[in-house]
């Protein structure tokens, strides 16, 4: 019983201290092509994610969702769409795997900026 409870306690505790991932990002993304660099610029309103890419492929708006420490996107790109889903590992840092059209998949990691 008391183990129960505490696991509840441990659950809602970590859906409150969700970080809120809006502002400036910058990724490290490991692909079997090589290693990129892209800037994000997020906007978080509850669940609902928008915001900005800027990469290799140009400038792209982008659309997703946050639940938790759980944080999906997609980026549309005129070559198709960048499929981004990760974790949230602190108020600054956040990993994950991503997959790229043409290139396959990726795994990441991304630093808030200052």
């Amino acid at each position: 019983m008391y183990l129960r409870i505490a696991t509840l306690f441990l659950a809602l505790g970590g859906l409150l201290l969700a970080a809120d991932v809006t502002g400036k990002w910058t990724f490290t993304v490991e692909t079997g092509a090589g290693t990129g660099s892209p800037a994000f610029e997020l906007v978080q309103k509850g669940a609902v994610l928008t915001g900005t890419y800027e990469g290799v492929v140009g400038k792209a708006p982008l659309k997703g969702t946050v639940a938790g420490n759980k944080i999906e996107f997609v980026v549309s790109v005129g070559q198709g769409e960048l499929k981004y889903s990760g974790t949230i590992d602190s108020a600054t840092q956040m990993s994950g795997k991503a997959e790229y059209p043409e290139i396959g998949d990726a795994t990441w990691k991304a630093t808030k900026d200052k």
